[in-house]
């Protein structure tokens, strides 16, 4: 009776069976569903052990602490930059240089030079990404993979080549190296971009360099003039020898059909002597006549018979006999 006193009146049985099934409810709903974004995947483990990987979406989990979840951004594009740093996005970026302790390296042909670059990455196994490599040192493992075998690559070539016709192959070996030993790690990272941004020499030697680089801009500007005047005169000049090649064998094939001819006409008078060799005598001994006084004037002709020159016949166009 004593202790009946003492409850409040509106504190029933009823009523703390009501409250304790609405905070276990409550605590269901908050720790038994998981929301998973369209660019994450969450990764679910069951007293510690990894148990499954869930898409975006929502999910059922075992409330109570019984099933965790770490929700891993699988489908976003990571930057990583060396060199330099962005400390302000937007239209007009800010950025933080002259982070030589990164990016100054030796080259091959042992030039001091400054190279900034940036990789870009993508999780593709969340599960690798969270159990195989400490959370403190994932991005730094990145890093130093990325310094190193940029360094190696460079370390390869000669400066100028560095600067100019070999960084796509600097990027795109870089890319193969990194995912080979991110692969061998067993990091869950893929290196999709790599992308180097300034190269320039060290301050205390960049005037004399960039002399060196106006003196090859020079001479490349040199050669390509050399070769717009050859690509300019080579043709011409060969329209030209195949214009002679063509006139000569145009007049080569002139004297050979002319010859030709001669011959079948010679044969085709030939012939008719043989038959009838008076008459072809006397035929061309007139064709000759005719073809000697046929372009001239004002023509006697003389008995050789006689003893005193006497004309006997006038034979020019408008001359009388």
């Amino acid at each position: 009776m004593e202790n009946n006193a003492r409850r409040p009146e509106w504190l029933s049985p009823t009523l703390v069976l009501t409250l304790g099934v609405l905070i276990a409810v409550l605590a269901v709903g908050f720790t038994g569903f998981i929301v998973v974004d369209q660019t994450e995947e969450a990764v679910i483990t069951r007293f510690g052990k990894y148990n499954r990987t869930a898409g975006p979406g929502l999910h059922f989990k075992v409330p109570l602490g019984i099933e965790k979840s770490w929700n891993v951004p699988t489908k976003r594009i990571q930057t990583e930059q060396f060199g330099f740093r962005t400390v302000k996005g937007g239209i007009n970026n800010t950025y933080e240089n002259n982070l030589t302790r990164e990016s100054t390296m030796l080259t091959g042909d042992l030039n001091i030079v400054d190279v900034e670059w940036i990789i870009q990455y993508r999780i593709h196994d969340p599960r690798a990404w969270l159990f195989n490599v400490h959370e403190s040192v994932r991005n730094s493992t990145i890093r130093d993979i990325s310094q190193s075998v940029i360094n190696m690559l460079v370390g390869d070539r000669a400066i100028l080549d560095v600067i100019g016709p070999e960084r796509t192959a600097i990027e795109n070996n870089a890319i193969v190296m990194m995912n080979e030993i991110l692969k061998q790690f067993e990091l869950g990272v893929t290196i999709t971009t790599v992308q180097l941004q300034n190269i320039v020499p060290p301050p205390g030697v960049q005037p004399a360099f960039e002399d060196v680089n106006k003196a090859i801009q020079d001479m490349n500007r040199l050669i390509n003039e050399g070769k717009e005047s050859y690509n300019a005169q080579i043709p011409k000049a060969s329209g030209e020898a195949e214009k002679l090649i063509q006139q000569a064998q145009g007049y080569a094939a002139e004297r050979v059909n002319r010859a030709r001819g001669d011959v079948a006409r010679f044969n085709s008078v030939y012939d008719e002597y043989r038959k009838a060799p008076e008459v072809t005598r006397k035929r061309l001994y007139l064709e000759t006549i005719e073809t000697l006084f046929s372009g001239t004037t004002g023509t006697t002709l003389v008995d050789k018979k006689l003893d005193n020159f006497l004309p006997l016949q006038n034979i020019s166009k408008g001359g009388a006999q």
